[in-house]
């Protein structure tokens, strides 16, 4: 690839699964409002916010520069389930998980000095029940607070409660890797 790769992200997987893509970056730190309209469709409130971020560095892009921003949430019956505070809200709301559907939806932005590309992906997810001991020992040792939803599909509790996906796993991790290769061979 000719073009420098820009990834303006915090997250740790999102940076993984861009390495394990095979490309090269450099990494801007964000720290923004992600905030959201509360009027806005909750499947397209983490485009929304992968936007916002995107618009927040753009102007340091130059030529032949590659942006991307991404933002994950999870939706439990039309509700945005953001990340917890604390203990008790992840408890709640893995609580609310267990044994039901969700959806994970990724929102990603692709930005260069020439294109401004955004795409949302989404992956329905299926929970098995989960007994309480299991969620206060999952919170304890994972300490999920910097996830969507309060937990991580990639760890103990995806392992052993995740019943079934219908989808990207890599979505559900935090970046719809398949689709976001189609859009850098495009703008290459």
């Amino acid at each position: 690839m000719n073009s420098r790769i820009i990834l303006g992200s915090n997250s740790p997987r999102r940076k993984e699964l861009l390495s394990d893509m095979g490309y090269d970056f450099s990494v801007y730190s964000i720290d923004i409002d992600e905030s959201f309209p509360i009027d806005l469709d909750p499947f397209e409130v983490a485009e929304y916010v992968a936007l916002k971020k995107a618009k927040h560095l753009q102007e340091h892009l130059e030529i032949n520069e590659i942006l991307i921003c991404a933002d994950t949430t999870v939706i439990l019956e039309y509700r945005v389930l953001g990340k917890p505070f604390n203990h008790e809200e992840a408890f709640a709301m893995i609580k609310e998980l267990s044994g039901r559907k969700h959806h994970v939806v990724s929102g990603v932005a692709v930005f260069t000095l020439e294109n401004q590309i955004s795409f949302s992906e989404i992956t329905e997810v299926n929970f098995k029940t989960i007994p309480d001991e299991m969620i206060d020992y999952y919170i304890r040792e994972f300490k999920p607070f910097d996830k969507a939803g309060s937990y991580g599909i990639q760890e103990w509790i995806g392992y052993n409660f995740i019943s079934e996906i219908k989808g990207s796993y890599n979505n559900v991790v935090g970046l719809p890797t398949h689709r976001l290769f189609e859009i850098l061979k495009e703008i290459e």
